[in-house]
Order: structure tokens, then C-alpha cells, then sequence
């Protein structure tokens, strides 16, 4: 099992959610734990991402069983790490465009030297 330490967000993320950091920690150690069996690896991208979307998915369905009647419902947090993983695919997609536009450009300036 990974010992690595908890995010520094956690405290933020108990919060906004309602809960304390104790369980927070909790639901975090049960999301690495989760993570780590899943991907069969202790750390990387597919862990590191994984991790986190199972630990907000575990918050949320922690606070999800809190009464409707009340003033303050606690928020969905996925959406952030959504947010953030569409955000840097968007980038990526942008620069293989203007990759591929430039490759186009250099091929099409290349091809025409090349008929004259």
C-alpha cells in the first residue's frame, strides 16, 4: 500500500464539503488504495488522475447522503477535476493543430520548389 502523504487541497476539498479532515484523509487513503489496485502502479499519470477522480467521486457520495431540507447543499467537486483534465486536452489539441498546420505549410512550400 502507497504511505504518500495527502494532498494539500484536502483540507479546501473537506470544507467546501462538509466533512473533516479526518475523514478526509480517510476517504483519500481509501482512493489511493483504490487507484493503486486498479492501475496495479503507485504513481504516474493514470494513477495520479485516477486517485483524485476517485477520492471526489468518494466525497460525493459521502455528502450525498446529507438531508435535502438543508439551506447549504454540499457541491459536486468532480466537475474542477473535469474542468482541469478538458483544460489540458485543449491544450494538447492546440498544439498538435499548429503542429499539423505547420507540416502542411512546410509541405506545400517543399512540394512546390520541388515542380519548379
Amino acid at each position: 500500500m502507497n504511505n504518500m502523504n495527502a494532498p494539500k487541497i484536502l483540507p479546501w476539498i473537506a470544507k467546501k464539503a462538509g466533512i473533516s479532515d479526518e475523514l478526509a484523509l480517510k476517504l483519500w487513503r481509501r482512493a489511493v488504495s483504490e487507484a493503486e489496485y486498479l492501475t496495479g502502479n503507485s504513481e504516474g499519470a493514470e494513477y495520479w488522475g485516477l486517485a483524485v477522480e476517485r477520492f471526489l467521486g468518494i466525497v460525493e457520495d459521502e455528502v450525498g447522503d446529507t438531508p435535502e431540507y438543508t439551506l447549504t447543499p454540499a457541491p459536486r467537486l468532480s466537475w474542477m477535476w473535469h474542468h482541469q483534465s478538458r483544460m489540458s486536452l485543449l491544450s494538447l489539441m492546440a498544439a498538435q493543430n499548429a503542429y499539423r498546420y505547420w507540416q502542411n505549410t512546410w509541405e506545400g512550400m517543399y512540394g512546390q520548389k520541388r515542380a519548379a
